[in-house]
């Protein structure tokens, strides 16, 4: 044969039916935006990849070209916006949260933020005899609560003093923390750790350890808590359940759209 060697298919599955091709290529250039970087993430030769990528960009699910680049065009952040826009983390996290119930046989919450105040959103209640004096649609205050601390956490220096300023630190229980600068260290401490604990701040007698929720912009929006009875897991031995907790958040917050990139969060 002469002439230049044809582009050959080199795509990983030869049997790739055309759909699955177009959302491995929307996928890709949602992702990257240089062409040779699009190529490489879909595995599919050039002619094919070109092609997908001129029929999108008819479409206006993305824009650009090889030469400036890629970008998500305004149909797909149309449809991308009102996808976000229906989400109800209550119908996600649940599974996610009954699983972790069994698990650990405590009680679990998940709140989100309101302002300067945290709202339980779930709440379900372990095996045991005894139940938590939450319900879902109770605030609570972020300064004494695991949750309210996660989110607490990933706040500005700013953004903290300001809630210290409009709200204040009242005290819940003889152990709240009520010192704007006591506040900060537990926020740097909870920052490091990756999860907060509420050992009896926010009610006497009972704790938990909580782990952050993060939304499709990687923002901390809601918090996940495992929670039980001072009596049962005294001191800070509730705190065994934080690998648990973080699992179960970061599998919300991938649910949510999150890459859950603690490093850069």
């Amino acid at each position: 044969m002469t002439g230049e060697p044809k582009d050959l298919d080199t795509s990983p599955a030869p049997s790739m039916g055309a759909s699955e091709k177009t959302l491995r290529v929307l996928e890709a250039a949602i992702l990257y935006d240089r062409f040779t970087d699009i190529v490489e993430e879909t595995g599919l030769p050039k002619a094919t990849v070109h092609r997908i990528l001129a029929t999108l960009a008819e479409l206006k699910f993305i824009t650009g070209d090889s030469d400036r680049g890629y970008h998500p065009g305004s149909r797909l952040l149309g449809i991308a916006g009102r996808a976000i826009s229906r989400l109800d983390i209550s119908f996600i996290a649940e599974p996610i949260v009954e699983k972790l119930v069994r698990e650990v046989d405590c009680t679990v919450h998940v709140g989100v933020v309101n302002g300067f105040e945290m709202v339980y959103v779930i709440r379900k209640d372990s095996s045991k005899p005894y139940r938590m004096a939450s319900r879902v649609g109770l605030p609570m205050p972020m300064h004494c609560s695991g949750m309210g601390k996660v989110v607490l956490a990933s706040w500005t220096p700013e953004q903290v003093a300001q809630l210290v300023a409009e709200v204040g630190l009242p005290p819940r229980t003889d152990k709240t923390i009520t010192d704007p600068e006591q506040l900060r260290t537990e926020l740097a401490n909870v920052r490091q750790r990756g999860y907060a604990l509420d050992l009896g701040e926010n009610e006497r007698g009972t704790v938990c350890v909580s782990a952050p929720i993060r939304d499709h912009l990687g923002r901390v929006m809601y918090g996940l808590s495992i929670s039980s009875l001072e009596l049962e897991y005294p001191g800070s031995t509730i705190e065994q359940f934080a690998p648990q907790a973080v699992a179960a958040a970061d599998a919300i917050s991938r649910a949510l759209g999150s890459t859950v990139d603690r490093a850069s969060a």
